[in-house]
């Protein structure tokens, strides 16, 4: 039997090598990377599988159409992990545009290419990897998020990450593509880009420099090891 292909979308970010390394570690799949190398991809994550002979790195922009169908003509995945996006809540007031096109036309055009690459299978899968902040913020007392919450983003990152879980579930119920959406809530972790929440307030206090507080500083996040989101 063939082994499965899987792309990995963002493979080069934080979440996403950590993936690229637990499939290979843990499965018999061929694992395509493809990541745009922004500012927060690092090829320096995947240095210990760039060379492995299953793994295949693809430089690509996701919402470039047509880089995006070469790498399913070339490459025929089975799955998608969709982790690539644009995350920074801060960068994404100062420059919504980018966060815009990353997070919604880059699902979409994936879940495009998808849905012509497979038609109706049902022995694949897309994995649209999203964020409880599209459900928006938690007070000191309020439950946590679940599957049923309210959608509620409040900043752009979070309006569009909640736009792609629209279009993901819109495929899905539309065309039958067989994609599957996850929430996950904040990852922390080895590799972590430094102007995350637990990287700037441990460097800055190993600096003896003062901490930023986000509003009143009253907000309430759950926190997951990456390697357990992984």
């Amino acid at each position: 039997m063939n082994p499965n292909t899987t792309l990995v979308t963002g493979g080069a970010g934080f979440i996403g090598s950590t993936v690229v390394r637990e499939l290979l570690r843990t499965s018999d799949d061929r694992v395509v990377t493809v990541d745009a190398l922004t500012y927060a991809g690092n090829l320096a994550s995947l240095r210990e599988v760039l060379d492995h002979e299953r793994h295949a790195f693809v430089e690509a922009d996701i919402a470039d159409a047509d880089a995006v169908g070469d790498l399913f003509e070339t490459h025929r995945p089975d799955r998608v992990l969709h982790l690539a996006a644009e995350s920074h809540v801060d960068r994404s007031i100062d420059g919504p545009g980018a966060a815009l096109r990353s997070n919604v036309d880059g699902t979409f055009v994936l879940l495009e290419a998808a849905r012509r690459a497979w038609g109706r299978r049902d022995d694949v899968r897309f994995v649209h990897v999203s964020t409880d902040e599209v459900f928006g913020s938690l007070g000191p007392n309020d439950p946590a998020f679940d599957e049923h919450s309210r959608y509620d983003p409040r900043s752009p990152y979070s309006a569009s990450k909640a736009a792609s879980d629209h279009l993901a579930r819109a495929w899905f119920h539309t065309y039958g593509l067989p994609v599957i959406v996850t929430n996950c809530s904040n990852n922390y972790g080895p590799r972590q880009h430094p102007e995350k929440l637990i990287p700037t307030v441990l460097l800055r206090a190993a600096r003896g420099e003062t901490i930023p507080v986000y509003g009143r500083g009253d907000q309430v996040r759950d926190w997951l090891h990456v390697d357990d989101h992984a």
